[in-house]
């Protein structure tokens, strides 16, 4: 039976770990210095070497607060905070598994009529002020340090990135460690009075009963680190503050700093040896720890990166916590007790609860008194706050979240119009391109039709020059035949200058932004060559570009060889290809 009813106790240490472990590596994960899978593996080891070596101050703290010596009281309250944790994990908020136990305590305390230790339980409310004033308190001093160190070693950025990533491995170990021994109580610790009394001999160590018990519980964080914290640390590493990697080093040791004081006997030994007030041994929030500590950090530096809704809403977490896993803790009991008959209280005789009493004071016997006669009408007012606050949280969650969707919409519909307005402008543009395309054609074929022109009319006047040479070698027989054939040949080729003419204007037309690209590529080029390019574009043949420009084939191919070495032209390349790509 001991091994089923610790179940729930397992199941809080898997909340402890899927939402607490983001204390830890969070700002690191959150940073991207360190992967989720190396911080995971690194934080389950620690989490573990904690809650066995050092994990017994906090749980004695717990147990004066409510002695739980019924299985079926402490799997009931261990359930009652986990479900709790992990409803708040659900909403993303890295809530307080130390504030969930103590509220299911109490909620046990309420049940049972048990009385509660109101100096535990004022100590450990203490350290849920403490806990974050002294995360931030140590991490401006550290932060402080650390930049003057910085500044003073002046060392190599990409060196400095190495090292701050070793850094968070050593610190985020540390704080694994710190973890499991101060919140390990939080897990198990009502299971302690029903420990079993065995001890293990593993040769190089011995654990006990309880031990076992730490085991066990550092085992169930260790899995929900793995299995589930990712989620929590993006929150806490990115969504609070945006954190660089020197204040995600500071962060993390300052919250270690916090888990280790509270929960090292030796530390406190040390303190009570020196004439101090002892430290208590009890387990507090590393959540608010490490907000304490982020917020120390960002109001070092003016609090303009500070995010107050995020605070607002971890806050909130804070202040519901205890109240719900009370709530949950209370209804559970009664469930458990009168459904399926399980005890969840051993038998306190009234000699105990009169020893109890004899032991306090006049004002704590008032206090408690008042307490036990308006216990019922207390609940029921904590009752009807938690559920009215819990609906409020559900209400202005739905409303942020149908707001998100408007806002998604809105932005979509949005996206649609300008898409369709571009792809209305795009198929305009493509229209005008077509068009542009069809008359380019146009003028190209019209060119062509002007150059074939023009090369027939020179083939008539090389025909008319052969004649005229034959009419002068018969001199007087020479008739007004003859000279009738020569006069129509004339008048037939009478337009080729004006075709000429159109023939240049049409080049130079359709080659504007050719020449410029020529010019600003070949500077040196003249006039000639600029057209006799234009010409080449044109795929015409020497033979037909001597005729457009009345000079030899030869002439044209002296010209296209000065044109190539003005224009670098290595031997092998084709000049008509190097122009055709300008």
């Amino acid at each position: 039976m001991f091994l089923f009813f610790i179940t729930s106790g397992l199941f809080l240490g898997w909340t402890l770990g899927a939402n607490d472990a983001a204390n830890v590596f969070g700002s690191a994960v959150g940073s991207k210095m360190v992967k989720f899978k190396k911080a995971a593996i690194i934080a389950s080891i620690f989490v573990i070497l904690g809650a066995v070596l050092q994990g017994a101050g906090g749980s004695h703290t717990l147990g004066k607060l409510g002695s739980i010596s019924a299985l079926g009281g402490a799997f009931t309250v261990a359930l009652a905070a986990a479900l709790t944790v992990f409803g708040m994990t659900k909403f993303r908020l890295p809530v307080s598994t130390s504030q969930a136990i103590v509220g299911a305590i109490i909620g046990w305390n309420f049940f049972t009529g048990n009385p509660t230790d109101y100096n535990s339980l004022s100590k450990i409310v203490t350290t849920w002020v403490a806990g974050p004033i002294l995360g931030g308190v140590f991490a401006v001093i550290l932060y402080v340090l650390f930049r003057a160190y910085l500044n003073r070693a002046k060392i190599h950025l990409l060196q400095l990135d190495a090292y701050f990533r070793n850094a968070l491995l050593v610190v985020g170990a540390f704080g694994s460690y710190s973890l499991g021994a101060n919140n390990i109580a939080n897990v198990v610790g009502v299971f302690v009075p029903s420990a079993p009394n065995i001890v293990l001999n593993f040769g190089f160590f011995i654990l006990d009963g309880t031990q076992l018990l730490f085991l066990a519980g550092g085992i169930a964080i260790a899995v929900g680190i793995i299995t589930y914290s990712e989620r929590v640390m993006m929150t806490v590493g990115n969504d609070l503050m945006k954190l660089s990697s020197e204040t995600s080093l500071v962060v993390v040791l300052a919250h270690s700093l916090v888990l280790f004081v509270f929960s090292s006997s030796t530390l406190s030994d040390l303190f009570v040896s020196l004439g101090l007030p002892a430290i208590p041994l009890v387990p507090v929030s590393s959540s608010q720890a490490i907000v304490g500590a982020i917020i120390g950090i960002g109001l070092l530096k003016g609090g303009n990166a500070i995010k107050f809704s995020v605070l607002g809403n971890i806050s909130l977490g804070w202040v519901l916590t205890p109240l719900i896993a009370g709530v949950t803790s209370f209804i559970s009991l009664f469930f458990i007790s009168n459904v399926f008959k399980i005890k969840v209280v051993e038998n306190v005789s009234r000699k105990l609860v009169e020893t109890e009493m004899n032991n306090l004071d006049t004002s704590a016997k008032v206090l408690y008194e008042s307490i036990n006669l308006y216990q019922p009408f207390l609940f029921g007012v904590i009752f009807i706050l938690s559920i009215a606050v819990l609906y409020l949280l559900f209400k202005t969650k739905k409303i942020k979240e149908r707001n998100e969707i408007d806002e998604f919409n809105e932005k979509e519909k949005n996206y649609q119009i300008q898409t369709s307005l571009l792809e209305k402008e795009v198929e305009a543009t493509n229209q005008n391109n077509k068009k542009l395309e069809r008359e380019v054609n146009y003028k190209k074929q019209e060119l062509m039709s002007l150059a074939l022109s023009i090369i027939q009319k020179n083939e008539f006047l090389e025909e008319l020059r052969a004649k005229i040479e034959s009419l002068k070698s018969k001199k007087d027989n020479l008739t007004i035949a003859d000279l009738n054939k020569l006069a129509n040949l004339i008048k037939e080729n009478t337009n080729l200058d004006k075709d000429r003419q159109s023939f240049d204007l049409y080049v130079n037309k359709l080659n504007s932004d050719f020449y410029f690209r020529l010019e600003k590529k070949y500077p040196d080029l003249t006039d000639n060559d600029k057209r006799l390019c234009a010409l080449i574009r044109l795929k015409l043949s020497s033979k037909e570009i001597a005729s457009l420009i009345n000079i030899s084939p030869k002439s044209v191919e002296v010209n296209r060889y000065r044109l190539r070495k003005k224009m670098n032209i290595q031997h092998g390349d084709r000049l008509s290809e190097i122009i055709s790509k300008l």
